[in-house]
């Protein structure tokens, strides 16, 4: 008699949750359960139970994910018994979603301890974005009952997610479930934060010193992917990919001195973690992944969301503080931060994203100034500092 394959319970059927968490569990023998408030999807997975990964390299792969279904998130009664059953959990629905799941989840978790009383459960949070862990922690603390042990039942995991999977419409392929990606396929997942035994899953690895590998991905991937857009879009403002702006040699030399810079603030931050050669490897494998022609990524998809990219705890003004406030050279990390309220790219429709308007009205009529308060949360001296380095 076949066993019962175990579960995961994945929320957010999005690009990342298809094309690396659900993919990655499925090929591991999970049944993967989607759970998204997108009815299409939904109905989409349920009819199709499987979908393809497209790997866009310089040799193609088409991965078919299968084993799947979805439940629609709106669903509570549904959505509870799913997370009371499952092996494990997991969620990719960014910042402002985790704050629409926590009633669900919440509801899940408590019907699960009176079903099965003192199972665990770990949740990997596949999330871009710093201390996660913490955020999900305080919400749900927030809003499960008092006596509920979340401490002792739930690991709340945190991850790196390095995997690129850009937005791409290929008019030969109309299906809804498809997703497209980059070869890079590795999930580092906090060792120390699991519950239960930790799953046996490819491409998952298990790290100590998570923070230090989660800052790796802030202060590195997301900077350096941020700085390519908003060097590119300054200087060719005409170009549309990331790898036509990595052609410019010297772009490509800037970025990579910025990213330099960037990694030494990580460095200082984790002494003994990363090596400069680990750091060095790291930087140029990164170029060369924003390089990817196939890929297709686009500068306005990577530099867009102002007020999320310039904000205090993200890719930009971290590493800016970090350095600043270390002693640190942060000249090249300047310039990428005053070439991103120069930027206004916009999608292949000739529109801004929505938000970013309102950036630039605000820009406009209150300054640089302004900006540097209000949305990177810098104080008066490290403003007043960095506005004499750059009338230097």
């Amino acid at each position: 008699m076949t066993p019962t394959p175990k579960k995961i319970v994945l929320y957010g059927a999005g690009k990342i949750g298809r094309s690396f968490i659900g993919q990655l569990f499925s090929r591991s023998g999970y049944e993967v359960v989607f759970i998204d408030i997108d009815p299409q999807i939904i109905n989409a997975l349920n009819k199709k139970r499987s979908y393809k990964v497209f790997i866009c390299d310089t040799v193609p792969e088409t991965i078919v994910v299968d084993n799947v279904r979805g439940v629609q998130g709106k669903g509570t009664e549904k959505v509870v018994g799913e997370i009371a059953s499952a092996d494990i959990l997991a969620v990719s629905v960014g910042k402002n979603g985790l704050k629409n799941i926590i009633s669900t989840l919440s509801s899940g978790l408590v019907e699960r301890e009176k079903i099965y009383p003192g199972r665990k459960i770990d949740i990997i949070l596949a999330e871009n974005m710093r201390n996660a862990d913490i955020f999900l922690h305080d919400e749900l603390k927030r809003i499960l009952p008092e006596n509920y042990p979340l401490d002792q039942l739930v690991g709340l995991v945190e991850t790196s997610i390095g995997k690129m999977a850009p937005l791409i419409h290929n008019p030969q392929d109309n299906d809804i479930l498809s997703v497209y990606a980059e070869a890079y396929n590795t999930l580092i997942v906090n060792k120390e934060a699991f519950k239960n035994p930790i799953p046996v899953i490819a491409g998952m690895e298990a790290k100590t010193n998570m923070k230090a590998w989660v800052d790796r991905k802030l202060f590195i991937h997301n900077f350096g992917h941020a700085a390519v857009a908003y060097l590119g879009y300054k200087h060719h403002p005409e170009l549309t990919f990331l790898w036509e702006i990595l052609e410019d040699e010297e772009v490509r030399i800037f970025v990579r001195e910025a990213m330099q810079q960037s990694a030494a603030a990580l460095q200082h931050e984790y002494p003994g973690i990363f090596s400069p050669e680990h750091l060095q490897e790291h930087i140029d494998d990164l170029i060369q992944r924003f390089s990817n022609r196939s890929l297709g990524d686009t500068v306005f998809r990577v530099g867009c969301d102002l007020y999320r990219k310039l904000s205090s705890d993200d890719r930009i003004i971290t590493p800016l503080l970090s350095a600043y406030k270390n002693g640190l050279p942060y000249d090249r990390i300047l310039k990428v931060l005053m070439s991103a309220l120069r930027f206004k790219a916009t999608d292949i429709d000739g529109t801004m994203y929505p938000a970013d308007n309102e950036f630039h009205e605000r820009l406009e009529e209150y300054g640089n100034l302004y900006v540097f308060k209000k949305v990177c949360g810098l104080t008066e001296g490290e403003t007043t500092q960095i506005l004499n380095q750059i009338n230097e």
